[in-house]
């Protein structure tokens, strides 16, 4: 089922991606009338994906709750959630620091802005993107959940996890009378990777949606005026996932071939709809099936939703940068490294926030007087640039999994039998997710 399920995506995109073409060329005449039938037509589309969207985004709180709680309960021990946290966290700043670093190197080598033949907008225009509500005095309060429902209610996965882990731990201290919540949380962990194969059913047609829309209404146009700007950026994220990968196969060995081999589905979902939350529940099962145990993927990876976005670190170098460039602003060694120290802090408060890393660099750029008016240059492609950041990011995750669970002891043995119900391990202990696709 997940290999027929992988062809079906990649079908729905090449489809999609010929469709949008199509349209744009049929609708879009080159005046205002034919942008607007175009604009027209892709609300069309974009109703599939938003029903899907909100599918996932269904599933995503109850997930991710089910999962660490379960998780915590598994491990039994807080000195080992907390030495897991440590260890994500020392991670997940490495990364986003090799990330930053390698986006200032390669702008500098490549400088996709030098000579942009673009009419640039004016110094003291604005991108209109809402950067007050971004500081970190908001993000450390953001935290913690004001409400256990409301968390729940507006998909904030920071306040889940910090709202799971006093739950796990509290599960943990109070021992067998907890037992029975113990039970009904694992039997909700099931439940909603059921919901999840469901919601997966439709991810092609989504896929489908989402390309033939984006096209539809954009065109090949606005690719080709900065398609140095996206190659080079494209080249960039390769070079990251080189890096990625090669620290990876240090602690992993020859087992990072498998590793991606077993999150190419959820990747391709990433890719394909520009939504780290529409790859979640499929990340968590390939994880499962690759051999990192429930209780490090159910932490590791919702953590890493909020701090590990390694794709959207690089992208704020690069595009920063791109902006200088583009203006004919000369910037110091000083000032880029700098600017990097600005980013590694401020990246951190963009969880939950819209459009984050286009947030994080208008909120950016006024520090090193650069016109803020610049993103505007990178607005019309920003949903290309997206697809990669996003598959990036998911990435970045399925490493930081693989190697903490290495550090914490190893793999739980490979899946690559489908099975039809739980299976629980010897010796009793809660039951592994149920999985119903087989190896992929």
């Amino acid at each position: 089922m997940a290999k027929r399920l992988t062809l079906y995506i990649l079908v729905g995109l090449a489809l999609g991606l010929v469709l949008g073409l199509v349209l744009n060329v049929w609708l879009d005449d080159g005046t205002p009338a034919g942008a607007t039938r175009a604009t027209e037509v892709a609300g069309y589309f974009s109703i599939v994906t938003t029903l899907f969207l909100r599918l996932i985004k269904m599933i995503i709180a109850p997930l991710v709750f089910a999962t660490l709680v379960s998780g915590i309960a598994q491990m039994g021990d807080t000195r080992a959630l907390g030495r897991i946290g440590a260890r994500s966290l020392a991670w997940f700043l490495s990364a986003s620091l090799l990330s930053l670093t390698l986006g200032l190197i390669m702008v500098n080598l490549l400088q996709p802005g030098v000579g942009v033949g673009l009419a640039l907008p004016a110094a003291g225009g604005t991108s209109g993107l809402e950067t007050a509500a971004f500081n970190l005095k908001d993000f450390f309060t953001h935290i913690v959940p004001s409400s256990m429902v409301d968390a729940m209610a507006k998909n904030e996965i920071l306040q889940i996890v910090v709202m799971s882990v006093f739950v796990g731990v509290a599960i943990t201290a109070v021992g067998e009378k907890a037992a029975p919540l113990v039970r009904a949380i694992d039997a909700l962990v099931h439940v909603m990777l059921q919901v999840t194969d469901y919601v997966m059913r439709v991810a092609p047609l989504a896929v489908f949606a989402a390309v033939a829309g984006t096209l539809t209404e954009r065109g090949p146009d606005v690719i080709g005026q900065l398609a140095y700007f996206m190659g080079s950026f494209y080249l960039t994220l390769l070079v990251l996932w080189a890096a990625l990968l090669g620290i990876g196969f240090l602690f992993l060995g020859p087992r990072i071939g498998a590793l991606i081999r077993h999150v190419r589905e959820p990747l391709l979902v990433a890719f394909s709809t520009a939504s780290s939350e529409a790859a979640y529940p499929r990340m968590l099962e390939a994880l499962d099936r690759f051999g990192v145990p429930p209780r490090i993927a159910s932490f590791v990876l919702p953590l890493g939703y909020s701090f590990n976005l390694d794709g959207s670190m690089i992208y704020m170098t690069f595009a920063s940068l791109f902006i200088a460039q583009a203006y004919g602003i000369d910037m110091s060694l000083g000032q880029m490294v700098t600017m990097l120290l600005v980013l590694m802090v401020t990246s951190k408060g963009i969880a939950g926030v819209p459009r984050a890393s286009l947030v994080v660099i208008a909120a950016t750029l006024p520090m090193f007087h650069l016109p803020e008016a610049g993103l505007l240059l990178i607005l019309a492609i920003d949903h290309f640039l997206d697809m990669g950041r996003t598959a990036t990011n998911v990435i970045g995750n399925a490493v930081a999994s693989a190697v903490i669970a290495k550090w914490e002891g190893g793999f739980d043995p490979p899946e690559p039998v489908a099975v039809e119900s739980a299976r629980a391990p010897a010796g009793g202990g809660p039951a592994r997710p149920v999985e119903r696709f087989g190896d992929v």
